[in-house]
C-alpha cells in the first residue's frame, strides 16, 4: 500500500500525544503552564492537571515519577491511525496502541523553596501517549524533566525536536533515540518473541555513543510491587485473571501505579481487558461512576493514595492496602491470612489483603519458598523479579493453553475452502464442549498446582479478559479462512473459467476480486509471499478480455 509522505510532527505523533507542565497556582490550584495540548485533550485538562499532581498527604518530597492513564473522549479521532496499523499488528497484546485510552507519565518535583509564597516549588512534566512503554517513557523524563526544571521552556523544544527524528515504535526493531545529547538504545518486543524470553539489545563495537541500553521497555519489578503483599500473590493472580473489581491503596502515586501495572501484568501474555487506573483521584469524571454504591463494583483495578477513598471504597470486594515499598532487604511482612474487609477502617491500616475471596486453586508453597530463601540470601532484586515473572508466565500459560487448543479445533478443514464458494466460518464456542476437553487435555497436563481448575475456567468465561481474548483470537482465524480463500482463488485458471459466463458475470468477478484485493490490503490478511501480485495480474488479465469501453470504465480507481 502506498503510504503518505511523513510531515512535521509525524514522527514525534508515534511516540507523543503531546508533552505539558502542570504547576501550583495558589489562587487555582493545580494549572498547565507550558502546553502543547491539541484540542483534542482540552476537555480532559482539568482531569490531566489533578492526575499530574500527588495528594496532598503523599508527602512527596523531592522527585517523584509515576503513571496515570485516562479514558478518551468517544467524539475524538485518534490522530496517526494509518501510519501506525501496521507497528500495531506485530505487537504482543499487552503492548499494543491503547483505542480508548491515554496514558500520563509523570515526573514531579517538590523542592523547598522560601522565594515561593507557598514555600514549595511543585511542578511537574507530563508525557501523554498512547503507547504503554511504562519503562521507556519513565527513563525517557529521567533525562528530560532535571534538564527543564533547570532551563526552562528552550531545552523542552528541543527535546521534541529530537523526537521528531525518531524511528517509528516498529515491534521487532532495535531502535537508537537521541534526545538531549543523551543516546537510548531499545528493542520494541513483537508478537512473535517467545514468551518471557527478554530479547537483550547487545552492545555492538559501534555502540560508543549509547548511552542508556534499556532491556524493557515496559516491565516493572514484580517482585519489588508485590513484596508488601508476598504471600498472596497467586490470589492476587486469579482476580487480575477474573476481571474482579480491585483497588490499591497506597502511601504514593508511585507505589499505587507501579502495584497497578505489576497487576495487570501478573497474567501476561494474556491481554487484561478491562479498565485500571494506576492513579485515581477523587477529581476524576470517572469518580462518581466508581463509587457508587447503587451498583455492583465495575470490573476494574484503581491506585489510589486519598484517605477518603478508605471510606468511599469500602463496599469494595477486594482491597490491597501496600505499605512503604523504600524498606529493601527485609523479610515480607508476615501477613499470611487474608483480612476480613470490616477490618479496613482507614487507609492507615495494615498492609495486607482486605477480601472474602476464596480462591479456586490450592496455594502453591514452592513459589513462597523459593523467594523467602532469596530474601534469606540476598538474591539481587532482578533475579527475584525474573523468578516471580516466569512463575506467573507458567502459570498463565498452562490456563491458556486448553483454551487455545479447543479455539484451535473450531477452524474449518483446508480442504473445505473452495474458492468459488465463501469462506467457511468457523464452528462456535461451545462451553460443555470445552469443558469436556479438561479430562485429558486440562491444565494438570503442565501444572503442578491442584484446585477447582473448572470452577475457574467458568468464572474466566464469564469475564471481560475471557470476552477480549477470543475476539481477537476469532479475529485472527477468520482473517487466516479469508487468507486462504484468496490463495486458493489466485491459483484458479480464471480466464478459462470466464469463457463460459457472459459479459455482466466477467465484470461481476472482476468487481469482487477487487473488493477482495483492496480488503487484504487493508486488513493485511496472511497471505503467502507473491498473493498480492498474482491477483493483481488476474484481475489485470480478465480486464483485458472484455471490450474497450468496460475496460476505461474498470481501470478507474473507485471513489473513496
Amino acid at each position: 500500500i502506498p503510504t503518505a509522505p511523513l510531515l512535521p510532527w509525524d514522527r514525534f505523533s508515534a511516540w507523543l500525544h503531546c508533552i505539558c507542565v502542570v504547576g501550583f497556582d495558589l489562587e487555582l490550584g493545580q494549572a498547565v503552564e507550558v502546553s502543547g495540548v491539541p484540542k483534542t485533550l482540552w476537555s480532559d485538562m482539568e482531569n490531566i492537571c489533578y492526575l499530574s499532581f500527588p495528594d496532598s498527604n503523599s508527602g512527596c518530597l523531592g522527585d517523584t515519577q509515576f503513571c496515570f492513564r485516562f479514558r478518551q473522549g468517544s467524539n475524538r479521532k485518534s490522530s496517526q491511525g494509518c501510519f501506525l496499523e501496521t507497528a500495531d499488528r506485530d505487537a504482543p497484546p499487552c503492548l499494543k496502541r491503547e483505542q480508548g485510552h491515554y496514558y500520563g507519565y509523570v515526573y514531579f518535583r517538590q523542592v523547598r523553596d522560601k522565594s515561593l509564597k507557598r514555600g514549595y516549588f511543585q511542578k511537574s512534566l507530563v508525557l501523554i501517549s498512547k503507547l504503554p512503554y511504562v519503562t521507556f517513557f519513565h527513563c525517557l523524563l529521567k533525562i528530560m524533566a532535571p534538564e527543564y526544571f533547570e532551563k526552562q521552556e528552550p531545552c523542552l523544544e528541543a527535546a521534541c525536536n529530537d523526537m521528531d527524528r525518531w524511528p517509528a515504535p516498529h515491534p521487532g526493531r532495535i531502535l537508537t533515540l537521541p534526545i538531549m545529547g543523551v543516546v537510548i538504545k531499545v528493542r520494541i518486543p513483537t508478537c512473535y518473541d517467545k514468551p518471557g524470553t527478554s530479547q537483550l539489545v547487545q552492545s555492538a563495537q559501534g555502540d560508543s555513543l549509547v548511552s542508556i541500553v534499556l532491556p524493557t521497555i515496559h516491565e516493572v519489578d514484580l517482585f519489588r510491587c508485590f513484596h508488601p503483599v508476598f504471600f498472596h500473590i497467586q490470589m492476587l493472580w486469579e482476580l487480575v485473571l477474573l476481571g474482579e473489581a480491585l483497588v490499591v491503596m497506597a502511601p504514593s502515586p508511585a507505589e499505587s501505579s507501579d502495584t497497578v501495572l505489576a497487576l495487570v501484568s501478573c497474567i501476561s501474555p494474556l491481554r487484561y481487558c478491562s479498565d485500571f487506573r494506576p492513579y485515581f483521584t477523587i477529581h476524576d469524571s470517572e469518580f462518581k461512576e466508581y463509587t457508587t454504591r447503587t451498583q455492583a463494583p465495575p470490573s476494574v483495578i484503581l491506585g489510589v493514595t486519598n484517605p477518603f477513598f478508605a471510606k468511599t471504597l469500602q463496599h469494595w470486594p477486594h482491597i490491597i492496602r501496600i505499605g512503604d515499598m523504600k524498606q529493601k532487604g527485609e523479610q515480607p511482612t508476615k501477613q499470611m491470612k487474608v483480612k476480613k474487609l470490616k477490618n479496613l477502617k482507614t487507609l492507615d491500616s495494615k498492609p495486607g489483603v482486605y477480601t472474602a475471596y476464596k480462591p479456586y486453586l490450592s496455594k502453591d508453597e514452592e513459589i513462597i519458598k523459593q523467594l523467602q530463601k532469596g530474601v534469606q540470601q540476598k538474591r539481587p532484586s532482578a533475579a527475584q523479579n525474573a523468578i516471580l515473572r516466569r512463575y506467573f508466565l507458567e502459570l498463565t500459560q498452562s490456563f491458556i493453553i486448553p483454551l487455545e487448543r479447543y479455539v484451535a479445533s473450531l477452524m474449518p478443514l483446508q480442504k473445505s475452502i473452495c474458492p468459488w464458494k465463501s469462506p467457511p466460518q468457523l464452528r462456535p464456542f461451545n462451553q460443555q464442549d470445552f469443558m469436556k476437553t479438561l479430562e485429558k487435555a486440562g491444565p494438570q497436563l503442565t501444572s503442578r498446582l491442584k484446585g477447582d481448575w473448572i470452577g475457574l475456567y467458568r468464572c474466566f468465561l464469564k469475564s471481560p479478559n475471557f470476552d477480549g481474548w477470543f475476539r481477537s483470537r476469532r479475529k485472527e482465524m477468520t482473517q487466516k479462512l479469508e487468507a486462504l480463500h484468496l490463495e486458493a482463488l489466485c491459483e484458479e485458471d480464471l480466464q478459462q473459467r470466464i469463457q463460459k459466463h457472459t459479459e455482466v458475470e466477467a465484470v461481476d468477478l472482476v468487481l469482487k476480486l477487487k473488493d477482495k484485493l483492496t480488503q487484504a490490503e487493508r486488513e493485511q490478511l496472511p497471505l503467502q509471499p507473491g498473493t498480492l501480485p498474482k491477483l493483481r495480474s488476474h484481475i489485470e488479465a480478465l480486464i483485458r478480455t472484455l471490450p474497450e469501453d468496460l475496460q476505461g470504465i474498470l481501470h478507474k480507481p473507485p471513489t473513496p
